[in-house]
């Protein structure tokens, strides 16, 4: 799945809207890393920005937390 995201061959929406265990036990960071041109350096500073724990894994992400992610990332819909 972050292969395909890093690929571009699906958007940050589609991996946010699974609702599995494989992207809900996934870091929010290695999701970050993983969108074409985000390193983990800038994947630090986005969570930063956003106010979320690099421990935080994408189940644990508030409601506004996800929508802040997708409107940093408008073509990763």
């Amino acid at each position: 799945m972050l292969a395909d995201l890093k690929g571009g061959r699906i958007g940050l929406k589609e991996v946010l809207d699974r609702q599995d265990d494989v992207i809900g036990k996934t870091h929010v960071k290695r999701l970050l890393a993983a969108l074409p041109g985000i390193g983990k350096t800038r994947a630090m500073q986005l969570l930063d920005e956003i106010g979320v724990s690099e421990r935080r894994r994408v189940q644990g992400l508030g409601h506004r937390q996800r929508e802040k992610l997708l409107t940093l990332f408008p073509h990763q819909r």
